[in-house]
């Protein structure tokens, strides 16, 4: 058998560029992606078919402390995706110390993995240089370390071969076609979930989320039916403006991200509900936003 297929796992901090290196790796954008921190909150699955392999990359939420019943149950999420898969990228950007690289070999220091190190663009080749220097006295713990800018489009080609060095002959898990094994409706939820991070500032992004009730495919539209969940009245008033014009501007942005990856025109439905301390009650996470 001369094909393989995989699993990998994307661990790092927030603000590492994890969501951005999996929208780049694909070619299109299926994951959320903010300047914000802590704005991915869900496992996406993106396949990515590199000559004869498939590699499922899974993007997780980012590693950070905190005591937020929230954040907490997002780093459960991202921590139990390591054991599922074959290989892990650890994403650091070029910015980082080492003391992330550090506290992830605590979580797993025998899984196989490869540090990328991203947002090279952004330093002198002296200082890219020097910050690999530095990783080399943990090279008995990776397989490899991989420099990667996404904004010069550099190292794609490098990078998944040495991916798929690393994962079992294995026959396809998914058909060839397909891009992601996410739900659509988790997809459109991110996307509109990153309209409001990016529309609305302050704390309020972090005490909303999505609720995608319905999706009605037609042959040149896709109409998408959502509640925007909030905890307090004064977030509704500020999440719809002043003759709505913040909740408009929050459709537009989502229904042109949408609409880039669906090729076809959306028309989204938004709601504002009151849900007070939804972020804080177990059930009401688990049950709608984190998976």
């Amino acid at each position: 058998m001369d094909k393989k297929s995989g699993f990998v796992t994307l661990i790092g901090r927030t603000n590492a560029g994890k969501s951005s290196l999996v929208n780049f790796l694909l070619g299109e954008k299926i994951s959320l992606v903010s300047h914000k921190q802590n704005a991915t909150r869900r496992k996406i699955n993106a396949i990515v078919m590199h000559e004869k392999n498939q590699i499922i990359f899974i993007d997780t939420p980012g590693l950070h402390n905190s005591q937020k019943l929230m954040n907490r149950l997002m780093v459960d999420v991202a921590i139990k995706s390591i054991g599922d898969a074959d290989l892990i990228l650890f994403v650091a950007s070029i910015h980082d110390d080492l003391r992330d690289y550090g506290e992830f070999l605590k979580i797993k220091t025998n899984l196989k993995h490869i540090v990328v190190l991203t947002k090279i663009d952004q330093a002198s080749p002296e200082a890219v240089i020097k910050k690999l220097e530095m990783y080399q006295k943990f090279k008995d713990k990776f397989q490899a370390i991989m420099p990667i800018s996404i904004k010069k489009s550099i190292y794609k080609k490098s990078l998944l071969d040495e991916i798929s060095k690393h994962l079992p002959n294995h026959e396809y898990f998914y058909d060839e076609e397909l891009l992601s094994t996410s739900n659509l409706k988790d997809i459109y939820r991110d996307f509109i979930l990153e309209a409001i991070f990016e529309s609305v500032s302050s704390e309020i992004p972090y005490s909303s989320d999505v609720i995608v009730e319905k999706v009605i495919e037609e042959p040149n539209l896709i109409s998408i039916y959502s509640k925007i969940i909030t905890d307090t009245n004064s977030h509704k008033i500020i999440l719809i403006g002043k003759n709505a014009t913040t909740i408009k501007r929050i459709g537009i942005k989502a229904r042109k991200l949408i609409s880039k990856l669906s090729k076809t025109k959306i028309y989204i439905n938004l709601d504002v509900i009151v849900k007070k301390s939804w972020n804080s009650n177990e059930k009401i996470i688990k049950n709608h936003f984190i998976s």
